[in-house]
């Protein structure tokens, strides 16, 4: 048959947060472009964020009962073993049925069982590591999947080095031209031109610690001429909102446009999540990371460090925030040589062509046996 003529059938899994659902879709849509009659289908984690997202994308998914094993010892691992169980028997389920022609897995809860499954059906797989530092689930699945896409260098220590390929992080397609737009994005936002912008992003549901920190730090923001888009999360805008009176701080639940919010901000305080980290170094903004302490081998700090290590962000962690905050924060503020010097490193270090580079590779196990 014709490969341009077959109707591809292509399966993807990843989700728990946007940092893995976001890039999944982005594959997808770059593979549906180059495949208009493709079929897909997405399988995610039960009441977890993608069986609301993939759907507004305009794809199909199936959920699976599943959720993450506890680092610490708890009752919670017994069910786990439970649900890992029942997901490997509906992932087997789910693949018998649609006999997709590949596995995608992006990361998540769900992409674990599924990947795992596929492998063993020995369905052409891809999967994505987003991390510097990979979790578990990708490095059992690394053995048996056919290409392992990742972004940092040194993966080799973790994955057979025959299968890697250093594509990047898919990122929002809309933030690759913001270069030109400081002007009309901080007109967007109504902000002061003679003003330092600060744009604080922890991510799509929030960061506890980085919230706690904008609000202690408020009036010292206004000694440094800094004005502040501050995007709390959802689950703490109730208690932040009342900042939004104030001239110089502006408080957000979500950023829709976050191409905007990158143009008009001078300096970014962010976590490090590696979809974040993806899209900073395309960004090219002088960037301070605060890592999420909370999440599975530290990735967030290897994340960060990696960038670090190329003198292009400033590392502060949480444990240090009290005694180092304000020193590093306001030499930054004060130093224009060492903003340039900043986003100019980042930037060296975006890889702006992950989505496609992906889908090459996707297409590639596609067309192995046609």
């Amino acid at each position: 048959m014709n490969r341009k003529s077959k109707i591809y059938k292509i399966i993807l899994s990843g989700g728990g947060t946007g940092g893995h659902i976001y890039p999944a879709i982005s594959i997808a849509n770059e593979l549906k472009s180059r495949f208009p009659n493709a079929e897909f289908l997405f399988v995610g984690a039960k009441n977890k964020m993608e069986m609301e997202k993939i759907p507004q994308a305009g794809y199909k998914i199936e959920g699976l009962w599943i959720s993450g094993i506890q680092r610490k010892l708890t009752l919670k691992n017994i069910s786990f073993l439970f649900k890992l169980i029942s997901s490997l028997f509906k992932s087997r389920k789910i693949l018998n049925a649609f006999k997709p022609d590949v596995a995608v897995g992006t990361g998540g809860f769900a992409s674990g069982p599924l990947l795992q499954m596929a492998v063993s059906k020995r369905i052409p797989s891809l999967i994505q590591e987003q991390n510097s530092y990979p979790g578990i689930t990708n490095k059992i699945l690394a053995k048996k999947a056919n290409k392992i896409c990742v972004a940092y260098d040194g993966l080799e220590h973790f994955f057979p080095k025959n299968k890697i390929i250093k594509t990047g992080n898919p990122v929002r397609q809309d933030i690759l031209n913001i270069d030109n737009n400081s002007i009309e994005a901080k007109d967007y936002f109504k902000l002061k031109h003679n003003k330092i912008t600060l744009l604080i992003i922890g991510g799509s549901l929030g960061a506890r610690r980085i919230n706690q920190l904008v609000e202690d730090k408020l009036e010292f923001f206004q000694t440094q001429n800094v004005q502040i888009i501050w995007q709390c999360g959802k689950l703490y805008y109730n208690a932040y909102k009342q900042y939004n009176d104030q001239e110089y701080a502006q408080v957000h639940a979500f950023l829709n446009r976050m191409d905007m919010a990158y143009g008009a901000a001078d300096i970014i305080i962010s976590r490090a999540g590696a979809s974040s980290v993806s899209e900073l170094c395309v960004v090219g903004k002088p960037v301070i990371f605060i890592p999420s302490p909370n999440v599975a081998e530290d990735h967030q700090t290897k994340n960060a460090n990696a960038i670090v290590e190329k003198e292009g962000a400033i590392l502060i962690k949480e444990e240090d925030l009290e005694i180092d905050f304000e020193n590093k924060f306001s030499q930054l503020v004060n130093s224009q040589e060492k903003q340039q010097e900043l986003g100019v490193n980042i930037k060296k270090l975006a890889l702006v062509n992950a989505t496609k580079d992906i889908a090459d590779e996707v297409e590639k196990l596609l067309n192995k046996d046609n």
